[in-house]
């Protein structure tokens, strides 16, 4: 159903895909927009036990092309670094393909968000209760459950991670 990655000896191995999920702080979500255009949108997100999570406006694209379709794509870019003298680039990334779904139960909302102000916001833990509270009736939460994945990196990177 997924394409193999045609480049297999610059995969990422699945625990190093998974850290770099968890420590990059937005990623490019992509879904089947308006008129069946594609739509990407940046967001911030967490990965937790095969899933990402983010929030979004109650209305919206996105929301809307969830909707009428629940496969997405997700991507993040934990590295970038040109390479001027070799014509490369030194980079690594992470490619996910699931379907999303529009959290409706409150406990897994409230959860989410949580989450979300944990990893973002870690020193206003208390002041987040109130902000939660303000913005719950105009808050969406999306779960997207992972179905592929796979990390990339430059080869050079890869020999760096294997020492």
């Amino acid at each position: 159903m997924f394409r193999e990655m045609r480049r297999k000896n610059q995969l990422l191995q699945n625990e190093k895909t998974i850290e770099i999920l968890k420590k990059c702080s937005s990623g490019i979500l992509g879904v089947i927009g308006d008129d069946g255009y594609p739509y990407t949108v940046p967001v911030s997100y967490i990965y937790n036990d095969g899933k990402l999570y983010f929030h979004c406006a109650n209305k919206g694209h996105k929301l809307d092309s969830i909707k009428r379709n629940d496969k997405v794509t997700f991507c993040v870019v934990e590295k970038d670094d040109v390479i001027q003298e070799t014509f490369t680039t030194h980079f690594s990334s992470v490619i996910v393909f699931g379907k999303a779904r529009i959290l409706d139960d409150d406990s897994e909302k409230l959860n989410v968000l949580k989450y979300l102000v944990e990893k973002y916001s870690p020193d206003f833990i208390e002041e987040s209760k109130k902000s939660i509270e303000r913005s719950w009736n105009n808050v969406s939460l999306v779960e997207v459950k992972i179905e592929h994945m796979t990390g990339k990196a430059a080869i050079e990177i890869i020999n760096e991670y294997q020492g």
